[in-house]
């Protein structure tokens, strides 16, 4: 089986999607460029780890190792902890929260009970409601131009700390996301390279490779394994 992955959830408050994964032999894959912050559990050899991410600005190799477990969520774009900045924590430089001796995990100095992928979205409600947890709403206006009144250096520098990455690099990740959709639901490279914006399908190709790590007509011929 390799490596096996799902969506539990979808889009909900401030959650893009909740996901598990489980391994049950090494699965070498593509961890795919990603705009989202978010948090994630691994259980490694019988021990748990929290992590708390930021995005990823290009493809990275992974590998997951044998009788492995992880689940996590995706946060909507915008929505972060203050404590872990998402500039800081991009490209895998992830911060490792402490647990304790009890399997609790330790946050603002308190003590957290592990949540499992069917209650992680309480986990998350419960940090936002402590004001751990934070929903910039001006991102989303900020992602279509709709804030008019504020100066644009202003306006950069508040994506950027809700979100991690500046506003071009986030619209082209999201580009590269979005044919890879098209090209899995079996549309030509073609059709993906004209309807995603591309200049042509070079440019397609370059973009792919960078944040997906593959090529076009590896993804459409789905022999490659990718990350979510």
């Amino acid at each position: 089986m390799g490596l096996e992955s799902r969506i539990i959830s979808g889009p909900a408050g401030p959650v893009r999607q909740i996901w598990s994964a489980e391994c049950d032999s090494p699965t070498p894959f593509r961890s795919l460029a990603s705009a989202t912050a978010g948090i994630g559990f691994a259980r490694i050899s019988g021990r748990w780890a929290v992590h708390l991410r930021g995005p990823a600005t290009s493809a990275t190799p992974v590998v997951c190792s044998a009788d492995t477990e992880y689940f996590g969520a995706d946060f909507r774009i915008g929505t972060y902890l203050p404590m872990f900045p998402p500039a800081r924590l991009t490209n895998f430089r992830d911060s490792v929260l402490p647990m304790l001796p009890d399997g609790r995990i330790l946050l603002d100095g308190r003590a957290w009970e592990m949540p499992t992928p069917q209650n992680l979205d309480v986990f998350i409600d419960r940090l936002r409601r402590d004001g751990l947890l934070l929903v910039d709403p001006v991102i989303e206006e900020l992602r279509h131009g709709a804030v008019r009144s504020m100066p644009a250096r202003t306006a950069q520098a508040r994506f950027l700390r809700a979100v991690g990455l500046p506003q071009r690099t986030l619209e082209l990740i999201e580009r590269a996301r979005y044919a890879v959709r098209m090209l899995q639901v079996g549309r030509t490279i073609a059709e993906v390279a004209s309807d995603a914006g591309y200049y042509d399908q070079p440019h397609l190709t370059r973009s792919l490779r960078r944040f997906i790590g593959h090529t076009p007509g590896e993804v459409a011929q789905g022999s490659v394994v990718l990350g979510l």
